[in-house]
């Protein structure tokens, strides 16, 4: 069966003036237009690709990767408000639908809003909806504390970032937690910093806990190492200073040093950190 709003591997059956016709296993076809078919396509041929509907809504296949799939979250900008709803670059040709009815708020030219791909049902086409809060789960939290997740960073607010996680739950990157930079429609891992009574889902980009100050007790060696066996930064130094040049909290610091302090590899002075054996 083709699949509108995903990939395929489908196989190339015949050519056409205007393009090459695929199928699928169970023989339905659709047509990949010329533009989009490789050169060296012949049928026989598999090929992957993406299904969508055109603007009579008939099926039709692309090479082009669009920025999400059928049942993913996106943060896509507005390229064009009509009067019934605002188009989407979503990366392929033909632009994505949010109509008004599916919009938590008016979208405006330009800007950028965190989306759900979906099936209309009237149209069977893939359009967007900002209404976000009915395709997230907001009861059955199947997470732990610490647990890495995925994420998709979604707008700042006041306190720092919302983020969609694993493509199911909503969550919140506050802006202490971070020491290292993020954008709106980034991908990256993430680790659950705690869970509240309310379900609500609080993030960090640092594995929580004792076990994340390896990585970083490995960092400061390096550092180390660059310079001469000698870091001026010790348990007394300016959080923010901290911060800025080794992207980590002055708490993991103190205890990425600890750490090394008692593997006997630092020695930690008044006016910075030594490796052991360096004056």
């Amino acid at each position: 069966m083709i699949q509108i709003g995903r990939y395929q591997l489908l196989t190339a059956i015949r050519s056409t003036p205007h393009g090459m016709v695929l199928q699928d296993a169970e023989g339905d076809d659709v047509l990949l237009p010329k533009k989009y078919s490789p050169e060296s396509l012949a049928p026989g041929d598999e090929i992957d690709v993406f299904v969508y509907t055109d603007s009579e809504d008939w099926p039709v296949a692309t090479t082009q990767k669009p920025k999400a799939i059928l049942g993913e979250f996106a943060y896509l900008q507005v390229k064009e408000v009509v009067p019934f709803g605002a188009f989407l670059d979503w990366g392929l040709d033909k632009d994505l639908l949010a109509p008004f009815a599916e919009q938590s708020k008016k979208m405006e030219r330009g800007k950028y809003y965190l989306v759900y791909l979906m099936l209309d049902e009237q149209t069977d086409r893939l359009i967007a909806s900002s209404k976000l809060s009915k395709f997230l789960e907001t009861e059955n939290i199947e997470l732990s504390e610490g647990q890495e997740v995925d994420l998709l960073i979604g707008p700042q607010t006041d306190i720092g970032y919302n983020a969609i996680i694993n493509n199911r739950y909503r969550g919140l990157l506050y802006k202490s937690d971070l020491f290292r930079p993020v954008q709106p429609g980034g991908r990256t891992k993430g680790y659950v910093k705690t869970i509240r009574p309310d379900k609500k889902i609080d993030l960090t980009l640092q594995k929580p806990g004792y076990a994340h100050v390896e990585p970083n007790a490995e960092k400061i060696l390096q550092l180390l190492e660059k310079n001469n066996g000698f870091l001026d930064l010790h348990d007394k130094s300016n959080p923010a200073e901290i911060t800025a040049r080794l992207h980590m909290s002055k708490k993991t610091f103190k205890k990425a040093i600890g750490a090394l302090y008692k593997q006997r590899l630092i020695r930690i002075e008044e006016d910075g950190v030594y490796l052991v054996g360096d004056v």
